[in-house]
């Protein structure tokens, strides 16, 4: 009798067994659906963001000359914006530490509809500059990045940052056309009422489907002890506490100096597509289109496939090795024809760098802090912006197009030959 109640107790407990390992299995599959959703929407977020700011670029040059800014004070304009996104990068990353990436990303839509609310009443100088000021809190593309961060592990990490290459690509082509049409068709200020609605479809999307907490659980214990809770949002010495993690000066360092002279490039495009290649305004946009075609291309086809078999050390080293290539045919460079033949490697270099650098640097830090580092990594291109515009032009009007080349060839051979000697330390994964 005890024999055979034994035996019962035994197939009931193997039976308990199996529904629960059943239900888990069932839950880790809904789990892993639900984050897939949820990285899609950051994706959608991410391209509806870039695609606005992509149009206002092409009308804010318009609307600014109507309102009488020469291009000194449209300089100075410029300046205005990437300052702020300068300062707001760390100060964003450090708010959705603190307060969560759904908040972190409701704000940054917000500030969005602010920015286009005030612009589509800009009439005056002084408002135009009054716009500018929501910037400092407009940060999509780092808020999306940290959904990613959040939603996927290491191994995954490289791949799923690099896909947003596609988003970035998207809002170029869409962005920059829409704001043409837009203008052209309706007046300069209705690409100003279409990005003030999309913003606040953006808030909407990412009130309802950007989860409140994006960390596992795991992390959130690790959160709750982190340093990165104590102290300000506007905290310096927080924020600089990240530079001192093993790897992550000696990373960024590099992030910030391999891609400056291509930034000054770009910075100083308009003027060169006029001066140096002839170009008009049309065949700027069809180059501009291409680019963005290029950018699909690399980040969604070429940047996956390479993450997946070859570690990030060696992807880093290949991403300076090819920039400094792409220096040495820019300084060869006589037409529009060649730089489209070199913007080929050029943008494989950059979105590589973008996205293993990222990776890296948020492998690097605790899990809790990879907000805070993502927007000091998103802090990079508004500082090129800010000194851009100054350096740039003292390099083009006293040293010619070649001279980009050449500070680029030279600058990254330096670095490739400091990262084959030096022994940063990297967390080396691959994704399977």
């Amino acid at each position: 009798m005890t024999a055979m109640n034994t035996k019962a107790s035994s197939g009931c407990e193997e039976g308990a067994s199996g529904m629960r390992t059943k239900t888990l299995g069932e839950n880790s599959h809904s789990g892993e659906v639900r984050r897939g959703q949820v990285i899609l929407v950051a994706y959608l977020i991410a391209t509806l963001e870039l695609t606005f700011l992509f149009m206002q670029m092409g009308v804010i040059p318009y609307l600014a000359k109507s309102l009488g800014l020469d291009s000194v004070g449209f300089g100075y304009l410029q300046t205005t914006f990437g300052v702020l996104q300068l300062v707001g990068g760390p100060i964003f990353g450090r708010f959705a530490d603190q307060f969560g990436t759904r908040t972190a990303l409701i704000l940054s839509c917000a500030s969005g509809s602010a920015f286009f609310l005030l612009m589509s009443i800009s009439t005056s100088i002084p408002l135009l500059f009054l716009s500018r000021l929501p910037a400092v809190f407009m940060h999509g593309l780092p808020g999306a990045q940290k959904v990613i961060t959040d939603m996927t592990t290491p191994a995954q990490r490289a791949d799923a940052l690099g896909k947003m290459g596609l988003c970035f690509g998207i809002g170029i082509i869409i962005g920059s056309a829409l704001g043409g049409v837009l203008s052209t068709k309706f007046g300069i200020f209705v690409p100003t009422y279409v990005g003030l609605v999309g913003n606040l479809i953006n808030t909407m999307i990412a009130m309802v489907w950007i989860p409140e907490q994006a960390k596992p659980q795991s992390d959130h214990r690790v959160t709750e002890h982190s340093t990165s809770q104590s102290g300000s949002v506007f905290s310096i010495r927080e924020i600089l506490r990240l530079m001192k993690f093993p790897g992550v000066m000696e990373v960024f360092i590099v992030k910030v100096f391999a891609g400056l002279p291509i930034g000054l490039f770009l910075i100083m495009f308009s003027i060169i597509s006029m001066d140096f290649f002839g170009l008009e305004a049309v065949e700027s946009g069809y180059l501009m289109s291409y680019f963005g075609i290029l950018q699909m291309v690399v980040q969604g086809l070429v940047v996956g496939k390479l993450t997946n078999h070859c570690t990030e050390r060696t992807l880093l080293r290949l991403s300076i090795f090819v920039f400094a290539g792409v220096g040495l045919g820019m300084a060869l460079m006589r037409t529009v024809w060649h730089y489209c033949i070199v913007a080929v490697p050029l943008v494989f270099a950059f979105s590589m760098l973008g996205t293993i650098t990222d990776s890296i640097l948020t492998k690097a830090v605790p899990s809790s802090d990879t907000g805070t580092m993502l927007g000091i990594c998103a802090s990079v291109q508004p500082l090129t912006r800010t000194v851009g515009p100054t350096i740039g032009g003292v390099l083009y009007k006293q040293f010619g197009v070649s001279s980009f080349g050449y500070l680029q060839l030279i600058v990254n051979t330096g670095l490739f030959v400091y990262l084959l000697k030096s022994k940063i330390p990297l967390v080396e994964m691959k994704s399977q």
